[in-house]
């Protein structure tokens, strides 16, 4: 069951346009400043040269029509609008499609710092940029086309690698190591204790101790699983990910790097 969300998602008007207010251009404005300034020592070359292939700008909310034909242009990935919340199958179908699902809502003020849910800035400056980049567009196509083969059974497994990757996904580099996963990028608190290191711990990319790695949504994360390169991703889904996965189940979870959520 999906939960429900507490945003609504926009519509777009005759033109395809989004109509977005002053308040929320403002919104937009002070965390993009705020994450691009934080990030300049911290995330990866290969996303901040997709932020500028995109043409994001501080001063109005992004059209998804302007993202979808830059991506068009760069990589050959789209966006389509959605509700903020879709469920897994639809999810993949579209990544299978080449097509990044958008929630066309932005988060409130009294969220401006963290919201549980996906909202446009999470999904244009979090995930839009990288998808500039042709082996990470190419793993996570691939990714949704595994997904949506293999179906509902291998669903959660499948998601923690995503989860491990896309939403929190570190990167060696010559400078260093660097972020990459969308929720780092558009978080500054998962930003400085990815970055910072103090209380975490970083593994090098193995696929079955990812698929036995449990995780919270509601955290700043405890594990972060470290790629060497954009290549690496394209390796990761040429993988027998079905047999990985039976082999995952057989072996069963690592103990949780985290306390159990209250209910």
């Amino acid at each position: 069951m999906v939960k429900e969300s507490s945003y609504t998602a926009k519509l777009p008007g005759p033109d395809g346009l989004y109509a977005y207010t002053a308040e929320e251009d403002a919104i937009w404005g002070e965390l993009y400043r705020r994450q691009l300034k934080l990030l300049a020592n911290m995330a990866c070359h290969e996303y901040l040269d997709g932020v500028k292939t995109l043409g994001l700008r501080p001063d109005k909310v992004p059209q998804l029509l302007d993202v979808n034909r830059r991506l068009n242009e760069t990589t050959g990935f789209g966006v389509e609008g959605v509700p903020a919340l879709i469920p897994p199958s639809r999810f993949y179908e579209l990544l299978s499609q080449g097509k990044f699902p958008l929630a066309t809502f932005l988060r409130r003020r009294e969220h401006i710092d963290y919201i549980e849910e996906p909202d446009l800035f999470h999904e244009v400056f979090g995930h839009c940029p990288l998808l500039t980049n042709q082996s990470y567009a190419n793993f996570v196509r691939h990714f949704g086309e595994t997904a949506a083969r293999l179906g509902k059974g291998y669903s959660w497994h499948l998601f923690r690698i995503f989860w491990f990757t896309v939403e929190f996904g570190l990167i060696n580099t010559p400078e260093g190591r660097r972020c990459f996963g969308a929720g780092i990028v558009s978080s500054p608190s998962e930003a400085r204790a990815a970055m910072e290191g103090n209380a975490c711990e970083f593994r090098p990319f193995d696929l079955l101790s990812v698929l036995r790695t449990p995780y919270r949504i509601d955290i700043v994360q405890p594990i972060y699983y470290v790629i060497d390169s954009f290549a690496d991703l394209e390796a990761i889904v040429a993988q027998d990910i079905e047999g990985l996965i039976l082999k995952a189940k057989s072996l069963g979870d690592f103990p949780p790097a985290f306390e159990a959520k209250a209910s």
